[in-house]
């Protein structure tokens, strides 16, 4: 019997003394620190409420977004942050005995309650427009509820290439894309999107690029030294002031000037300075397929500025001066012959044909110094003379142009009579001679003292003319004008810093 009551004895001391030791093992601590900032700003977070699961203490960030809970049970939590507008976020963290642990966390902004913006509307270019020019303001609308700042996407995609191009905005909704491609149909979109939505997309429109077909006038611009051929449109067609669809033709590293469209044909021929000497070249309306026609028997007489060449034949053929002679060529080059030279050694400066009357040719002759200017007409097949436009006038003479039936003759006169060392010309003016009645009127326009009116040439239906006005100073800046044959007040200035004009 004692030995039994001895083991239940020392039975329940053991488990006393184990029960004794649970009880007085102390509890640990460690401590939680961190900080919590915005995701897409990475800027602190103020007054972020702090908690922990298991629980712990409450606490909140500071203006840092820096918070900090002491006397934490030693375990494994997870920190949680919560602030308004943003959405809840939480951090695992382990709290070891008398270390700080640290965490970082990054909330994201919520789009509780936050509307996405209004699909764009496309404003311009209008959805299958044509005729766009080559540098185009893009124009639309979106309009977000809560007033966010909005950032769009254009996409333009190029139908012939299929290239596509991206461009960036911000806060606009007006962006200029240039350098687009003449004839060409492009689409284009607009994405909009705010900072808490997904972005919404606006239905696809298309627009097509103008053709150089419809760019009627032709003229040349000064660049860097060299002449340079430009196409241009109608101001009033195209709801421009001036230098409407302005489009280069030609390389401004050469010389290429007087140029002169053909719609039979459908080129441009213009002459081009090479080793010195002036040569015939044709392009497309576009400026492309660039091709020498002369070569031997250059484009040669009084003033590069001032000498001229004409489409002939229905734009199989050119006639041009070279000095004293008159030559013809074919359009490819081949077939060159002399058609007439003047019997007194006078300088051939301009000549002129209609398609109605290809037998008749008008010309324009002077003497070595721009001066003794006659203008008259001759048989294309006898060479004789048939009818005098303009003789023993003093002054320059610049351009002639005549009416598709041969009936009247264009050209502009210095009516100051002055004949000088540098070609200056003080006051030209426009006139018309009627062949029929052999009379010659002025063509009046808004020109003003100090100014000169040159090269005119008529318009395709010949009721207005195109012409070059400039101050009559050395270095004075040319522009373009479109005058009313009938209605003097009615000038209007098409295409600035631009000279030689055509228009067919």
């Amino acid at each position: 019997m004692n030995k039994y009551f001895l083991i239940i004895v020392t039975f329940a001391i053991l488990l006393f003394l184990g029960c004794s030791e649970d009880t007085i093992e102390a509890d640990v601590f460690g401590s939680i620190s961190g900080v919590v900032t915005a995701e897409d700003t990475n800027e602190p977070l103020n007054n972020v409420k702090i908690s922990t699961s298991p629980a712990s203490n409450t606490v909140f960030t500071n203006e840092e977004g820096k918070f900090s809970i002491s006397n934490v049970l030693v375990n494994s939590y997870s920190v949680e942050a919560e602030l308004d507008n943003y959405n809840t976020e939480f951090e695992g963290v382990e709290v070891l005995e008398g270390l700080t642990s640290e965490v970082a966390i990054e909330l994201v902004l919520s789009n509780t309650g936050n509307g996405a913006p209004s699909t764009p509307v496309l404003l311009n270019p209008v959805d299958g427009s044509v005729n766009q020019l080559l540098e185009i303001e893009f124009a639309w609308n979106s309009i977000d509820p809560e007033d966010d700042e909005l950032s769009y996407t254009i996409q333009l995609r190029n139908g012939s290439t299929n290239e596509m191009e991206e461009f960036q905005i911000v806060g606009d909704t007006t962006y200029t894309v240039n350098n687009l491609s003449l004839e060409t149909n492009y689409f284009w979109q607009v994405s909009a999107k705010d900072e808490l939505n997904e972005s919404v997309s606006s239905e696809i429109s298309s627009f097509t690029t103008f053709s150089a077909q419809n760019n009627p006038f032709l003229f040349i611009k000064r660049i860097d030294g060299n002449s340079v051929v430009f196409s241009g449109a109608n101001s009033d067609e195209v709801n421009e002031t001036t230098d409407a669809n302005v489009l280069q033709l030609t390389d401004e590293s050469k010389n290429s000037f007087r140029p002169k469209r053909n719609n039979n044909v459908g080129k441009i021929a213009f002459l081009r300075t090479i080793g010195g000497e002036n040569q015939i070249f044709t392009m497309s309306l576009a400026g492309a397929n660039e091709q020498q026609i002369t070569s031997t028997v250059p484009v040669a007489g009084f003033r590069q500025e001032s000498i001229q060449f004409t489409w002939a034949e229905n734009g199989q053929k050119f006639y041009y001066p070279n000095f004293d002679k008159l030559y013809a060529i074919n359009n490819d080059g081949s077939g060159l012959s002399q058609i007439y030279q003047t019997n007194d050694g006078s300088l051939i400066s301009d000549v002129a044909v209609s398609s109605f009357n290809p037998d008749t040719i008008i010309l324009k002759t002077n003497d070595v110094d721009g001066y003794n200017v006659r203008v008259f007409a001759i048989s294309q097949s006898s060479g004789q003379l048939l009818y005098t436009v303009l003789e023993n006038q003093l002054g320059a003479v610049s351009g002639i142009d005549v009416t598709a039936n041969m009936d009247k003759v264009l050209y502009a006169r210095d009516v100051s009579g002055s004949e000088n060392g540098d070609y200056r010309i003080f006051t030209s003016r426009i006139f018309e001679y009627n062949v029929n009645t052999q009379e010659t009127s002025v063509v009046e326009t808004e020109v003003i003292a100090g100014e000169n009116d040159l090269f005119p040439s008529y318009s395709p239906d010949e009721g207005r003319i195109i012409l070059t006005r400039v101050l009559n100073n050395q270095g004075a800046i040319p522009s373009i004008y479109l005058a009313f044959l009938n209605d003097s007040d009615d000038n209007d200035e098409l295409f600035t810093n631009a000279l030689m004009p055509d228009w067919e």
